[in-house]
């Protein structure tokens, strides 16, 4: 039997200064945001329909990979939505399913989980405090779990570098 997926760890093998890529995958659209060079705030980029495709160059593999290249992103980070207790569910394999095909596009390029529970909640529902109705809210709901999931590990590794005594250049 496989072994469950797991989130990384933001530090580890850290690739240094550079945008960053989130995808939070669903199994009807794919939000995607993308941080600022220094790898300070997450803002949002596009929502990308998700394909029936499940093959390397099935659309919304494509579509991910032109953003990646287009952001000369150093790394990616993938939502893994984990149950309350931190185990994998459904929706995880889905994640780490998408994960993988990404990588295999992706060779030089880091893709990791990391974990996002409860991003798509706090996203609707802080969308919903400031006034977005939610008719017609679905893709702005999935850009902004991107926004959190990335937010989360931009935070998380702001933290490690600084404990390292590195800078966000990755040099010591």
């Amino acid at each position: 039997m496989a072994e469950p997926p797991r989130p990384d760890r933001p530090g580890v093998d850290d690739p240094g200064r550079g945008r960053r890529i989130a995808v939070d995958v669903g199994s009807v659209r794919i939000g995607v945001a993308s941080s600022d060079p220094d790898g300070i705030l997450a803002t949002p980029v596009e929502t990308v329909p998700r394909s029936k495709e499940r093959g390397p160059d099935a659309p919304d593999i494509r579509r991910i990979v032109e953003i990646v290249r287009e952001y000369e992103a150093v790394e990616v980070i993938v939502g893994l939505p984990q149950t309350l207790r931190g185990e994998p569910g459904k929706a995880a394999k889905l994640a780490s399913d998408f994960a993988r095909r990404l990588r295999r596009a992706l060779p030089d390029v880091p893709v990791r989980m990391a974990d996002e529970r409860f991003t798509t909640v706090t996203a609707a529902r802080a969308l919903r405090e400031s006034g977005v109705s939610a008719r017609g809210a679905r893709p702005v709901i999935d850009q902004a779990a991107a926004v959190a999931i990335l937010q989360g590990w931009l935070d998380e590794r702001s933290s490690v570098v600084n404990e390292s005594g590195r800078d966000a250049g990755g040099s010591r």
